[in-house]
């Protein structure tokens, strides 16, 4: 039973394991104060192009969501996110449990517009309504879809205007980054975002997302919030060791190629067989739709996820490859088609 169900059933890459081994009976200071912690730091702030840019590194994509954006609202405030955004869906009221009501905006592609966010800003007219005030975005989307450098600067320029923060998930950064659609690079995103996070969970570590602060007023006593939702890791080094290793001679942005062109594999035979698409991704999503008969073949040898009936007969499954997905793997999944 080979597996298209997600991009974390591996473990992780051989590198980050042997830098975890060869580091292992080392002393350090804990939560996040080491020196490889600090080294990554200073390594992620040169990527991105700001030696003044906060770094914290957290477990995880829903801890690090939860965390940030309890600490960038104010108590009335509230997020708007695409209707498929990952805050919406998929992270169990995390952000509503810390106060902050999410709104969302209906969007064919998973990505937001500053339209959009007009009708969402004109809806909340007062204080009798909750204060919209984060736009939530990620990228690649949660149906694969990726930003243009264009599609990003007109949100920018959009929440500067209307005095909002704007915020990108990264937990598919590198298949974004990597895409043939791309065109933005991690400069882009620092200059164009206020804060914005690496995944590293879902290309490669065993764990772990490198969250990014740029604008000022948000970095104020981060660490005291980190604390309290929980996510200060004593054995912090483990998540700069591994953020270390993945920035190391490209290995984040190889890896992440290697899922994107394992991905268009599947999408390439799939389309040559004549199947229709929820979403046209060029990352490490595909969104198939094939009547129930097929799939129930297909889940006689593969594991993947059923996304959504389209009629009795019809459905969308979610294919999903990784850094780790092999070549015989798609080939098989290809000829049981």
């Amino acid at each position: 039973m080979y597996s298209f169900k997600n991009d974390y059933s591996e473990g992780a890459h051989p590198r980050i394991l042997e830098a975890l081994m060869k580091t292992n009976m080392e002393q350090t200071i804990g939560y996040g104060l080491d020196e490889y912690s600090g080294k990554a730091k200073e390594l992620i702030q040169s990527l991105v192009g700001n030696t003044n840019a906060n770094v914290h590194f957290l477990v995880g994509g829903t801890q690090t969501n939860q965390t940030a954006l309890a600490a960038f609202l104010k108590p009335y405030q509230a997020a708007i996110a695409a209707e498929t955004g990952h805050i919406n869906v998929h992270e169990t009221g995390a952000i509503e449990a810390t106060g902050h009501k999410v709104v969302t905006a209906k969007t064919a592609d998973g990505k937001l517009t500053p339209s959009l966010i007009k009708e969402v800003l004109e809806f909340h007219t007062d204080e009798h309504m909750v204060q919209p005030k984060l736009v939530y975005i990620s990228n690649s989307t949660e149906l694969g879809t990726v930003y243009s450098k264009d599609e990003l600067e007109k949100l920018s320029y959009f929440c500067k205007e209307y005095d909002l923060y704007l915020y990108l998930d990264g937990a598919r950064l590198g298949a974004a980054l990597v895409s043939e659609k791309n065109d933005l690079t991690l400069k882009d995103i620092a200059s164009l975002t206020d804060a914005f996070y690496i995944g590293g969970t879902k290309n490669g570590a065993l764990f772990g997302e490198a969250l990014v602060i740029i604008k000022e007023e948000l970095k104020k006593d981060f660490r005291y919030m980190i604390k309290r939702h929980g996510g200060m890791f004593a054995k912090g080094r483990i998540l700069g060791i591994q953020f270390l290793e993945l920035f190391k001679d490209n290995l984040y942005y190889n890896l992440a190629e290697h899922a994107d062109q394992m991905s268009m594999k599947l999408k390439e035979a799939l389309q040559e067989k004549g199947y229709q698409f929820a979403s046209d991704s060029y990352t490490n999503l595909q969104f198939p739709i094939m009547t129930n008969e097929e799939i129930a073949r297909l889940e006689e040898s593969f594991r993947f996820e059923l996304i959504e009936k389209i009629d009795e007969d019809k459905s969308v499954i979610r294919l999903v490859t990784s850094f780790a997905t092999t070549k015989e793997g798609v080939e098989e999944f290809i000829k049981k088609l």
